[in-house]
């Protein structure tokens, strides 16, 4: 994991020094064309940013020690240190996509039940009332019969 980190923090360093060497190509270029006036402000803001950059880069090493001892890839609220099993944290990792599919099979066998609860609350209203005499000739009521015996 480590290792992908360095090696998009030297990918990502490479474009920037790119750009850098593209924009500072670009205002050497047009450098013979500006005035006095704007030379020497360009003067006094790249001294300001050498400065600056100077400050950064004693800053640095001093940044990289106190992050040294935070592993990175793992956020500190789930991380156990050293130690921790990378099999429990997977397993862990895994219980929240475990409950959605719990919880939606509780749902879905919560409304099955409920269907087989309405059509039987029908079917006994159905039979507990007297029926006329025809309905037993009706073929549908026949053909409702026999598929509520099977």
């Amino acid at each position: 994991m480590n290792m992908q980190h360095s090696h998009f923090d030297q990918e990502l360093d490479a474009r920037v020094t790119r750009l850098g060497l593209r924009l500072a190509a670009g205002l050497t270029e047009h450098n013979e064309h500006l005035g006095p006036d704007i030379t020497a402000r360009l003067q006094f803001a790249r001294e300001q940013a050498l400065i600056k950059a100077k400050a950064a880069r004693a800053a640095q090493p001093a940044l990289a020690a106190s992050t040294n001892s935070v592993p990175m890839g793992a956020s500190l609220a789930l991380h156990g240190g050293a130690d921790h099993s990378t099999r429990w944290f997977k397993l862990f990792s895994l219980m929240p996509l475990l409950a959605l599919v719990l919880g939606l099979f509780l749902i879905q066998h919560s409304q099955w039940y409920q269907q087989i609860q309405a059509a039987a609350e029908v079917d006994t209203a159905l039979l507990s009332k007297p029926l006329p005499p025809t309905a037993y000739s009706d073929p549908g009521f026949n053909e409702f019969l026999s598929e509520e015996h099977e």
